[in-house]
């Protein structure tokens, strides 16, 4: 029965029986415990909390950052073939389809190199269909509010994404309000993701054989 008490705005979105979409964070600063991840967790929390308003409910995300893969990078990429496991899994979930937020610095007024390394490994449209993403980026300037979607949204869509949003920028001024630096994004891309989510088909499960990645706390 149809919760009355929702706006009409949200009534139209809910669906009959609730979503669990798979959920991956891919981080793409090459420092560990960095204040890029800091904002990832955040926007993935501010995600969780407003998607479930619209009855989307986001399975625990996982954890990707690249600042614990870096050095395996470079020889896997030479390669060009599957040799570490645990890389490959990392792989596969990336790949996989549901919700993926992709989070990089600002480096010369673009995403990180390790990110593209790292995104160079999958094949042409190696996101699978079913793959919605988020761009977002912290920056130093003004300036480059505008990169995740000038640099960011095009490289996501070239794997086959599908970027519903504008990207969200998070400069180095707002990191101590991380609440506020998020808040006007989240309210107009939630209804948006929302309804592509509902869009979307059931994400196919990985392999049970496949390690999960570490949840985002």
């Amino acid at each position: 029965m149809t919760d009355l008490r929702q706006p009409a705005s949200r009534r139209a979105l809910l669906p009959t029986e609730s979503l669990a979409v798979p959920t991956t964070v891919l981080v793409g600063n090459p420092r560990r415990e960095s204040r890029t991840l800091t904002v990832a967790r955040h926007l993935t929390g501010a995600l969780r909390t407003g998607l479930g308003d619209f009855g989307v409910h986001l399975a625990d995300p996982h954890l990707v950052d690249l600042a614990e893969l870096g050095p395996d990078l470079p020889s896997r990429l030479i390669a060009g073939a599957a040799g570490n496991a645990p890389l490959e899994q990392v792989l596969a979930r990336v790949r996989s389809p549901g919700l993926l937020v992709v989070v990089s610095p600002t480096f010369k007024g673009s995403y990180t190199g390790l990110l593209k390394l790292f995104l160079d490994m999958l094949p042409r449209e190696g996101l699978r269909p079913g793959t919605v993403a988020v761009p977002v980026m912290t920056a130093g300037w003004a300036q480059h509010r505008f990169v995740p979607d000038a640099q960011l949204r095009p490289l996501l869509v070239e794997l086959g994404a599908v970027v519903p949003v504008r990207g969200l920028a998070v400069l180095e001024e707002e990191f101590g309000d991380l609440e506020s630096a998020v808040a006007g994004w989240t309210e107009a891309a939630v209804p948006v993701l929302a309804a592509v989510l509902h869009g979307c088909r059931p994400p196919t499960p990985l392999s049970p054989h496949l390690a999960e990645p570490a949840p985002v706390p």
